[in-house]
């Protein structure tokens, strides 16, 4: 590409979390098995790597939903808002706060000399000061935003009239990816914020009962694993751009052919 549009970099910010989460699923395998502790400091750094990439997905999902809010509901202001120098910005600044927010989390309150990583975190990570931020910031809001925009945009497009088949099929693609970018964010995020509460209230002793408690450790590590499958359901995405993409320039005429047509 010759040009990056403010979408095809929020794409790449997008595949670049996916793959530096996938590369952090190796050491959260190793380090999660029960006979082997390290320090909490090491294991805080490896916690931050997972986490970080997983909510700077959530961030970078829902600037790509207002992104195209902006282009499609306001296109006057999309001139003055939009543009690729800053989105570039919006990605590091996405990069740099959940790094920072990350890393004071499990530095700052995992004190404990040798841990079971990914196992067994320190009950002061399961304080309310820092679940219901991170339920709040990290989820529901990002979650509003991203189910206002895409009802919003997906109810303006389905009421247009356009003037072309082209504009109509244009309108189906940019459906479909709404629709994939919900899909995906409610499967993979979902689940694991609702085991993320059930596991405070479990910290809590809100709930005591000893196998509804073994039922919801189950259920958060599952959850868990559902949001790595981000990193694959994200390839539909990128599937219905890459289509949009090729459509382009499938039935584009070389400079033969526009010689052979004009003889």
């Amino acid at each position: 590409m010759k040009k990056y549009t403010e979408s095809s970099i929020y794409l790449i910010n997008l595949a670049i979390l996916d793959f530096f989460l996938v590369l952090s699923l190796p050491t959260k395998i190793y380090f999660s098995q029960d006979d082997i502790k390290v320090s909490s400091h090491l294991c805080g750094f490896l916690q931050s790597l997972y986490f970080t990439n997983m909510y700077g997905s959530i961030y970078t999902i829902m600037f790509i939903s207002l992104d195209r809010y902006i282009a499609i509901m306001h296109p006057f202001w999309a001139r003055v808002i939009r543009s690729p120098k800053k989105t570039i910005i919006i990605c590091v600044i996405i990069w740099v706060f959940v790094w920072s927010v990350s890393l004071c989390t499990f530095f700052i309150k995992v004190k404990q000399e040798n841990v079971k990583c990914f196992h067994d975190l320190s009950d002061n990570i399961w304080s309310p000061h820092l679940i219901i931020p991170l339920e709040m910031f990290g989820f529901v809001i990002p979650m509003t935003i991203l189910l206002y925009c895409s009802i919003q945009i997906i109810r303006t497009l389905l009421i247009t009239v356009s003037s072309s088949v082209e504009s109509e099929e244009s309108k189906a693609v940019v459906v479909r990816i709404i629709i994939c970018n919900l899909v995906v964010f409610m499967i993979c995020f979902g689940f694991t914020h609702i085991g993320i509460f059930l596991q405070f209230l479990v910290k809590r002793q809100i709930i005591s009962d000893c196998t509804v408690r073994k039922h919801i450790s189950v259920f958060l590590q599952v959850a868990l694993c559902i949001s790595n499958i981000n990193c694959c359901l994200d390839a539909l995405c990128y599937y219905f751009a890459v289509k949009e993409f090729r459509a382009k320039f499938k039935y584009k005429p070389n400079v033969t052919q526009v010689q052979n047509i004009n003889t």
